[in-house]
């Protein structure tokens, strides 16, 4: 379907975006998925090409340009080149809320201009190995020592954890106050006591470094507390609906990828004297997916219009990020069955894409605390 979001800007940086993961990162794929991370220097040719950190504004070398619809194009054609692990969704979906609302002048200026560049890199260190998406369960802790925080804790399933330059980590710096005694804090590479733990070994996303990070003590500056002391619960929640709309953009995006090459293999592969695509079988089972992803398509670009607009609710996201990844896996799942035993086979695209995309119902949230946030809203 003919998709009418985009304008000619839109155009001319989703060239930018496709060349750069046709160049820097597809390539790679392989080197990327044996290593479990990604090289920086491919943070920097982001950073070189302007596909980094543009809504930051220009003194810090952004461009001032607030508009998910650039984010949406980053996850597409990340998806449409195959290409895999970098971290930029998270640099540029998920932080920038933190570094853009909640920062004073002087931490601006120490920290968004290497985010831009793609020579500092960003994790979000939320989650921990007793608090998934319970965040009001966090136990890592942060009290003031004099000029100082000093951080206590643990944290698992972080993205970028390895590699990142500059962590923003929710502790506990009232443990009496429930969720109000949250605040957030930026520990930055080479603080003394913050360790990373393993870089765990998951199912599929192989080449994007996800680990376990530990905080022993670690001393940071009392500046480096970003928006409201007690108030990082709600920080966390505000900024919580971009990111799970942005996991329905890229879980769609997997799943129309998905779909072009199963639409390929049907037309090539042959059985009993003809290609697969001959058979009623297949060509319903991809007529099932086109519909699904056209459907979908028109949702999630309505969710995108609506965020732009300044209209997307908490629970409009939580559906989008429900029903989206939901939708996606069963399309992937079922093109991956027209590969018969070779979809089984890690060298096939179709394999990794399977694998990649079985989280996208568990991150962010998982479904069924979705379920529980648009539930909650139907008044009953």
């Amino acid at each position: 379907m003919r998709r009418t979001i985009f304008t000619a800007e839109h155009d001319l940086f989703r060239e930018t975006a496709r060349a750069y993961f046709e160049r820097e990162c597809a390539p790679r794929t392989e080197e990327w998925e044996r290593a479990g991370q990604v090289t920086r220097e491919a943070w920097t040719a982001a950073g070189k090409a302007g596909l980094i950190g543009w809504e930051f504004p220009e003194e810090y070398g952004g461009q001032g340009v607030r508009d998910f619809r650039y984010n949406a194009i980053m996850a597409e054609e990340m998806a449409a080149t195959g290409s895999v692990g970098i971290g930029l969704g998270l640099q540029n979906d998920v932080i920038p809320p933190y570094l853009m609302n909640l920062t004073t002048d002087g931490q601006k200026a120490r920290w968004l201009p290497g985010v831009v560049s793609g020579e500092t890199i960003c994790a979000l260190a939320l989650s921990e190995p007793g608090a998934g998406s319970d965040l009001k369960g966090i136990r890592t802790t942060a009290r003031r020592d004099g000029g100082d925080w000093v951080i206590d804790g643990s944290k698992t399933f972080i993205t970028n954890g390895i590699l990142a330059d500059l962590v923003v980590v929710a502790c506990k710096t009232d443990p009496e106050a429930g969720h109000k005694g949250i605040s957030l804090i930026v520990v930055e590479r080479g603080a003394e006591g913050f360790e990373r733990g393993r870089k765990l070994d998951k199912v599929g996303m192989k080449a994007q470094d996800t680990s376990e990070l530990f905080f022993r003590g670690v001393r940071v500056p009392a500046e480096n507390l970003i928006g409201q002391e007690g108030r990082g619960f709600y920080h966390m929640m505000g900024n919580l609906p971009t990111e799970r709309l942005a996991i329905a953009v890229s879980s769609l995006a997997a799943a129309e990828r998905a779909f072009k090459i199963a639409l390929a293999y049907a037309g090539e592969r042959t059985a009993f004297g003809q290609t697969i695509g001959g058979f009623q079988a297949t060509r319903f089972a991809l007529a099932d997916a086109r519909a699904k992803l056209d459907a979908a398509r028109v949702y999630v670009d309505g969710c995108t219009m609506a965020l732009v607009e300044g209209h997307l609710t908490a629970e409009d996201a939580a559906a989008a990020k429900y029903w989206t990844s939901e939708t996606a896996w069963g399309v992937i799942d079922r093109c991956m069955q027209l590969f018969g035993g070779y979809g089984y086979v890690n060298e096939y695209e179709i394999a990794r894409i399977w694998r990649d995309n079985r989280v996208q119902r568990v991150f962010g949230g998982t479904s069924e605390i979705m379920q529980e946030i648009v539930g909650r809203s139907l008044g009953l």
